[in-house]
């Protein structure tokens, strides 16, 4: 391997385009060597605006590539498993979006592919590698307020057309998988893993467009509401038995300060996180893994945990009943 990690991009999707490339430019640790795309001249267009020097017509064509070391999948939620599992045959570490599958059992024949292949397969869960997620995580673990026992979380937005991918159920669309994933994870960050759920949804075209949901643990409880036919709201909120503690934005503070609301009886502080780069924190903590041997913050296993919970509201949202995590 490079001394800098060699990135193919499987797909010129909008959050790679968007998000992704960009910061894997400012990366301290891997660099974008390729692109594929169904569309050669799309994947020309993109390497050019990048500076990216080898394109592909096709991702068959990519994992074929010897100097790629890692592969990032930003395809369509249904088609994670078999471009992931592809990309782990031919040798390449795979950094896949979340959700890592449309369900836990698809996500574990991931995780069990890659391990066979000995390659490292990392959930792209940007959120969790920003610092104001690491002072949340140090502030509850410290008992800053108390013994935390509920998580309030929201995460919507409204698409923008009727054709998005996101609104289409054999892609694997829907609110629950695209935004709510981001809910149950950070519940789960600080309470641990749910025992059962309750979830009241609203569907499209076969896919949940709103959804609420209620989380219970063994030792406190989480509520969240997600979707994608809602205003653009963002929110974390963590109780304690003495104080609490709020993220106006959680999952996406973008390159702003972030801010941390600490409140305990009548006294608020406020935590100033300075801006930063969450996707190139991400891939440079796998790159890390990969050239200096560091170990995963966030193994594959939880991301087919998270998917678990995920299928267990979904089950709970259209049955209209109480179900436990399997």
């Amino acid at each position: 391997m490079a001394d800098r990690l060699r990135w193919g991009i499987i797909s010129t999707a909008r959050i790679g385009v968007r998000r992704v490339i960009p910061a894997l430019m400012r990366s301290q640790t891997g660099t974008a060597v390729a692109i594929a795309s169904r569309d050669l001249t799309r994947a020309r267009e993109i390497a050019a605006k990048f500076q990216i020097p080898r394109t592909y017509g096709s991702y068959e064509g990519l994992l074929a590539d010897r100097d790629i070391d890692a592969v990032y999948n930003p395809l369509p939620n249904s088609l994670h498993p078999e471009w992931t599992i592809r990309a782990a045959q031919a040798g390449k570490h795979v950094l896949c979006e979340k959700p890592l599958a449309v369900n836990a059992v698809q996500a574990q024949t991931m995780v069990d592919a890659c391990r066979k292949a000995g390659v490292l397969l990392q959930e792209a869960f940007m959120y969790r590698y920003h610092p104001q997620i690491g002072e949340l995580r140090r502030l509850t673990a410290s008992g800053a307020i108390g013994d935390p026992w509920l998580v309030r979380s929201t995460f919507t937005f409204t698409v923008g057309r009727d054709d998005d991918i996101r609104l289409n159920a054999s892609l694997g669309g829907g609110g629950l998988l695209d935004v709510g994933c981001y809910c149950v994870n950070i519940s789960r960050l600080l309470l641990g893993e749910p025992q059962a759920v309750t979830a009241s949804g609203v569907f499209e075209h076969g896919v949940d467009v709103r959804m609420a949901g209620l989380l219970t643990f063994a030792a406190g409880a989480a509520v969240l509401d997600c979707g994608l036919r809602m205003p653009y709201r963002q929110i974390c909120e963590v109780v304690g038995t003495t104080g609490a503690i709020t993220l106006p934005r959680p999952f996406q503070p973008e390159e702003d300060p972030a801010m941390l609301l600490v409140r305990r009886g009548e006294r608020e502080e406020r935590v100033e996180i300075p801006g930063t780069n969450q996707y190139t924190l991400m891939l440079d903590h796998m790159g890390a893994c990969l050239l200096r041997g560091q170990r995963p913050q966030f193994p594959p296993e939880d991301a087919v945990a998270n998917l678990r919970v995920l299928d267990a509201l979904r089950r709970a949202a259209t049955s209209g009943t109480t179900v436990p995590v399997a």
